[in-house]
């Protein structure tokens, strides 16, 4: 079964700064019926202006995944740790017992990112970082782990049974995933258009797919390549 997440029904706020959408409920964009998917817990489509950002703010028992579509976005931590990543970069945030940061685009262009928020398997851990790049070729026409339980392939490791994947898909292209039984999947898609398993997805659209054991992922169409990103859950 899948369930699409239009993109045109998801929230959205404007803060002239940062304009952002919410495919689930975050901050005061509250929707019931969209608190989540299995454990993947919020997707965030940002768009941050050159010069501003996040102030200092808290985070704890939370697995989070900043992926940059566009740009740059530089982050300073309560543990004296900063960086900044661009595009084709990821970085993993496991903030536990918690962590204050903040996140601002210190450039002179808007940054575009997806900011991720997946459920930890255990509370209290360890806050810790990764940083990742992840470059064009290795995402071009195929299914690229950035993110994992066990860190293999080069991924980033997250305390979840979960595995994130990116692609860049050009038209006519397709990519395929087996998933276990009873195992579930999240399709994000940041620019193109996709079919999974004979559903259309337009620029900005999720799917929330459960009861299918292989994911056919094919580049219908449009400008350029697909980009997304696929999570399989459990």
């Amino acid at each position: 079964m899948i369930t699409i997440r239009p993109s045109a029904e998801r929230g959205h706020a404007n803060h002239g700064w940062l304009d952002t959408y919410y495919s689930f409920s975050f901050s005061d964009y509250y929707d019931p019926k969209h608190m989540g998917f299995r454990d993947l817990r919020v997707i965030n489509e940002d768009r941050v202006s050159a010069g501003r950002g996040f102030g200092k703010h808290p985070h704890r028992d939370m697995e989070i995944l900043t992926y940059i579509i566009d740009g740059e976005l530089s982050h300073h931590d309560s543990m004296g740790r900063g960086a900044t990543i661009k595009q084709n970069d990821v970085q993993r945030m496991s903030a536990g017992t918690g962590v204050m940061h903040s996140e601002v685009n210190q450039s002179k262009a808007p940054v575009h990112l997806l900011q991720i928020w997946l459920l930890p398997e255990a509370e209290g851990l360890k806050p810790s970082y990764e940083d990742r790049t992840f470059p064009r070729e290795e995402k071009q026409n195929r299914l690229r782990l950035i993110a994992s339980h066990d860190g293999r392939d080069g991924s980033t490791t997250i305390n979840q049974d979960a595995s994130v994947y990116a692609s860049l898909l050009d038209s006519g292209k397709s990519v395929e995933l087996e998933l276990s039984k009873g195992r579930h999947a999240w399709v994000q898609l940041i620019s193109g258009q996709l079919d999974v398993n004979g559903s259309k997805l337009e620029k900005g659209d999720g799917a929330a797919i459960s009861g299918e054991s292989k994911l056919r992922i094919a580049s219908n169409g449009g400008d350029g390549a697909a980009e997304f990103l696929v999570f399989d859950l459990a």
